[in-house]
């Protein structure tokens, strides 16, 4: 599969939002089993609602430098980038890849994309947070094969 990058456009918004909330079922669903119903029930009362309102902010915004991928005439993903402001630090904010094109290098290519992007604005250290949780493994293989080094972290969880 050839997947092409860049920029985002007004018009890729609905379908960056909805490969977005496709893209994040198996992650809820884990945070579903890892937390329990009840803690997950109080953490993520309506999931889907928080994660289109957070990817439609990176999009629009204005904070974040946002590029899509396509692959074979349609949009398989994006990334959003945000700089500090002294520009020495840089994070991957968001990226998604739409399920159909998972396991075809397209998360690869855009985390590669993100991170040669930062380099050349001058970003001396780039940060990429995800889950520990078996619904963030294929994120976490990207990120490793594309050099980043984990730091394990843990949160807890307690329905009160």
């Amino acid at each position: 599969m050839q997947v092409h990058i860049r920029p985002f456009e007004a018009r890729d918004l609905d379908s960056v939002v909805e490969l977005s909330l496709r893209a994040w079922v198996p992650v809820y669903e884990s945070f579903a089993k890892v937390l329990g119903p009840e803690v997950f029930q109080r953490q993520y009362p309506d999931w889907r609602a928080s994660q289109r309102s957070e990817v439609e902010d990176a999009c629009t915004g204005g904070k974040a430098h946002v590029w899509v991928a396509e692959a074979e005439a349609k949009v398989a993903g994006f990334v959003a980038v945000v700089l500090e402001p002294d520009g020495g630090a840089g994070a991957v904010e968001l990226l998604a890849v739409d399920p159909e094109c998972q396991g075809r290098d397209v998360g690869t290519t855009l985390t590669e994309f993100a991170t040669t992007w930062m380099k050349e604005a001058g970003v001396a250290l780039v940060s990429i947070w995800t889950g520990g949780d078996p619904g963030h493994a294929p994120a976490r293989r990207t990120y490793e094969k594309a050099g980043y080094t984990a730091l394990p972290l843990v949160r807890y969880y307690k329905a009160l």
